[in-house]
């Protein structure tokens, strides 16, 4: 069971798990073992909240297809259980990710005091580049 919060939790049943062989570089393991995991998770079909559901169907993700399912690939590591382990925290950090709403932007104009500080070192850097010209007689 792969917990996101307190009162959310996902069942094994519902993540797909399959042990495929790694890419790249590395002798050849690489060639006779299947370390990499390949990891497949149906949004629409999960139990998770309706909520869960449709901001993750919301994201623009690479990793969340059009038929909304979330596919992650872990291959970092020769271990199969260690890349087990990073594509369940992968999945466990892109819910979490889709629940943080951002915060509002409100606008916001510059007080007269920067206003007045920024205009006295513009007045400031000129004087200094107008020392730095050729004296004319």
């Amino acid at each position: 069971m792969l917990r996101i919060s307190n009162s959310v939790s996902i069942e094994d049943n519902e993540i797909e798990l399959s042990a495929i062989r790694s890419q790249g570089a590395g002798g050849q393991n690489v060639n006779k073992v299947s370390t990499a995991i390949h990891l497949r998770f149906d949004i629409k079909a999960s139990s998770l909240p309706e909520v869960y559901k449709q901001r993750l169907l919301a994201l623009h993700d690479h990793r969340i297809t059009k038929d909304g399912v979330v596919i992650i690939k872990a291959q970092q590591t020769r271990s199969q259980d260690k890349n087990k382990e990073a594509a369940l925290e992968r999945l466990k950090t892109l819910i979490q990710k889709a629940l943080i709403t951002p915060k509002k932007r409100r606008a916001t104009s510059p007080s007269k005091n920067s206003q007045k500080k920024r205009m006295d070192s513009k007045t400031k850097h000129g004087r200094t580049k107008d020392m730095r010209k050729k004296v004319i007689d």
